[in-house]
C-alpha cells in the first residue's frame, strides 16, 4: 500500500464504479459494491452479484529544501535533502458480493481495504531522526443484511472485522546530538535504528439508510464506526554509524539494569491506533432518462489520532538522562469533511459515461504538527470513467482520477531543554517543503446472476 490518497490514512476509493465520480455515487447502489458506501442500496439490486475491483495507484510525494539541527544546535550535514518517499505503482483489490434472500432481504459480503499508507525515506536522509518509514495496511471483512422496510425505506447493518499492519523504522543519535560526526555515508558515528512491526485485529459495526422521496431522487446515510487497535509486535534495533558500530554489543545494546543504555537487539513493542467513524450524507436525482447527478458529503473524525504512543519492553536512556521506553507523536489533528460532485449520461444502451470533482480536508491544522512520514494537506479530486453492459450478466467499469494535493511544509520543533526530554527520540528540529499528487486507474467487473 502506498501513501493514502484521501484525507489522512484513508485509502481513496473502494470502488471502481464509485471511482469514476470522485465518490459522489453513494447513493446510486448500480452494484455489489454499494455496501461500502451504503450497505442499504443492496435492496435496490435486480438480483444475486458479485463486484471485484482492482485499483493501480501512482502516488507522487517528494520533500525539497529538507534541513534538521541537532538538540546542540549543530546543523545535520552531509545527507540527503531531497527524495521520493513513496513506491511508484501499488494495487489494492476489493471483492463484494450480494445474495437476494427474498424480495425484502439481501445478504451480502465484502473484502476490501479501508485504509492505507506507506512513505520511505532514503536512510541517509537528513529528516531520518524522524521517523524514517511508516506504513500501515488494513483490510476489512464485513458481512451485512439489507432491509427493503417498503418502497421507499431500507436499511442496512454490518459488521466490520478490520486486521491491521503497521511498521516503522526509526533513527537515534546514540551520540545524545552532541557529537553530530559523520561519516562518508551520511550517517552519524553514532546512529542506530530500530525496525518495528505489529499487527492485531479490531471490530468496529456499520449501519445505513436510503430514501427514495419519489422516482426519480433518492437520499441516504451511512455511517461506519471507529475501529480501535493494540497492534503487537517487536522491535529491532541495529547500529549504523562507525561508532556506534563498534560499541554497540558491550553498551548500547545491554539494557540498563547490565550497564547499557536499553537499545537491545529484539524487544518487544505495542503500539494503540483508533481508525476514525464517519458519516455520510448523499443524494441521487435523475434529470432525464440519460443523465442523472450525484452529490456527496462526509465527515470524518480524525481528531482521534491525537497522540500516539509507541512502546518498547525495555527501558533506554533519554537526552535528559532519564529513563523511558516509549516514542510520543502528538499529531493532534482535527475533524474533516469530503464534499463531491458527479453526474452520469447514458450515451447509449450499453455505454455510460462518468465523471466527477471533490474536495477532501486534510486533518493536518498547521505546518507544525505535520508528520514527515505522513505530509498530507487538502485535496482536490478529478475523476472520469465509463460503465459498459456487454450484456445483462456481464458489466464492466473503468475509471481514472487525477488527485492534487495542496503543497505543504512540515516544521518539527525540538525542545530546547534536554531536562524535558524524556522519550525515546533524538529530539532534533527538522523542516521540509512538500510537493505531492497521485493518479488511480481502476477497472471493474460486475457478474450478475
Amino acid at each position: 500500500m502506498s501513501s493514502a490518497q484521501a484525507s489522512g490514512y484513508h485509502f481513496g476509493t473502494q470502488s471502481v464504479s464509485a471511482q469514476s465520480t470522485a465518490n459522489s455515487s453513494a447513493a446510486e447502489a448500480s452494484d455489489a459494491s454499494t455496501l461500502f458506501y451504503n450497505p442499504a442500496g443492496l435492496t435496490k439490486l435486480d438480483g444475486n452479484e458479485v463486484s471485484a475491483s482492482i485499483n493501480l495507484v501512482a502516488p507522487n510525494v517528494k520533500y525539497h529544501d529538507a534541513s534538521a539541527i541537532y538538540n546542540g544546535g549543530t546543523e545535520v550535514s552531509r545527507s540527503a535533502r531531497d527524495g521520493k518517499i513513496t513506491d511508484d505503482i501499488v494495487f489494492a483489490p476489493h471483492l463484494y458480493g450480494a445474495y437476494k434472500v427474498n424480495k425484502d432481504l439481501t445478504a451480502g459480503l465484502g473484502v476490501y481495504v479501508p485504509f492505507g499508507s506507506e512513505t520511505e525515506y532514503d536512510r541517509d536522509s537528513v529528516l531520518r531522526y524522524n521517523l524514517n518509514k511508516t506504513e500501515l495496511k488494513t483490510i476489512a471483512i464485513e458481512p451485512v443484511l439489507a432491509y427493503k422496510i417498503n418502497e421507499k425505506h431500507s436499511v442496512a447493518v454490518g459488521a466490520i472485522a478490520q486486521y491491521s499492519s503497521a511498521g516503522l523504522r526509526k533513527y537515534a543519535d546514540w551520540g545524545a546530538s552532541v557529537r553530530p560526526n559523520v561519516d562518508t555515508s551520511g550517517l552519524g558515528v553514532f546512529d542506530g535504528h530500530a525496525e518495528v512491526k505489529g499487527k492485531d485485529w479490531g471490530f468496529g459495526y456499520h449501519l445505513a439508510w436510503m430514501w427514495d422521496i419519489n422516482e426519480n431522487t433518492r437520499i441516504g446515510v451511512n455511517y461506519r464506526s471507529h475501529v480501535k487497535h493494540n497492534l503487537k509486535g517487536n522491535a529491532d534495533w541495529a547500529a549504523d554509524g562507525l561508532v556506534a558500530k563498534q560499541i554497540y554489543a558491550q553498551t548500547i545494546g545491554q539494557t540498563i539494569g547490565n550497564g547499557g543504555t536499553g537499545y537491545v537487539p529484539h524487544e518487544k513493542a505495542s503500539l494503540k491506533i483508533t481508525t476514525p467513524e464517519s458519516l455520510s450524507i448523499h443524494g441521487l436525482h435523475r434529470i432525464s432518462s440519460k443523465w442523472n447527478v450525484f452529490g456527496d458529503v462526509t465527515w470524518t473524525r480524525h481528531s482521534r489520532f491525537n497522540r500516539a504512543e509507541l512502546k518498547f519492553e525495555n527501558a533506554k536512556r533519554t537526552l535528559s538522562g532519564q529513563e523511558s521506553n516509549q516514542t510520543v507523536i502528538l499529531p493532534n489533528w482535527r475533524n474533516t469533511y469530503k464534499v463531491a460532485l458527479g453526474a452520469s449520461y447514458q450515451v447509449n444502451d450499453p455505454l455510460q459515461v462518468r465523471f466527477g470533482v471533490a474536495y477532501d480536508q486534510s486533518p493536518v491544522r498547521k505546518a507544525q504538527e505535520r508528520l514527515v512520514t505522513m505530509p498530507d494537506s487538502n485535496r482536490i479530486w478529478y475523476s472520469i470513467g465509463a460503465k459498459y453492459d456487454l450484456d445483462k450478466k456481464h458489466i464492466f467499469n473503468i475509471a481514472y482520477s487525477h488527485i492534487h494535493i495542496q503543497d505543504a511544509n512540515a516544521v518539527v520543533q525540538a525542545k530546547t531543554s534536554n531536562t524535558n526530554v524524556n522519550t525515546v527520540d533524538s529530539n532534533v528540529s527538522s523542516f521540509a517543503h512538500y510537493k505531492s499528487s497521485a493518479n488511480i486507474l481502476g477497472f471493474q467487473y460486475n457478474y450478475k446472476f
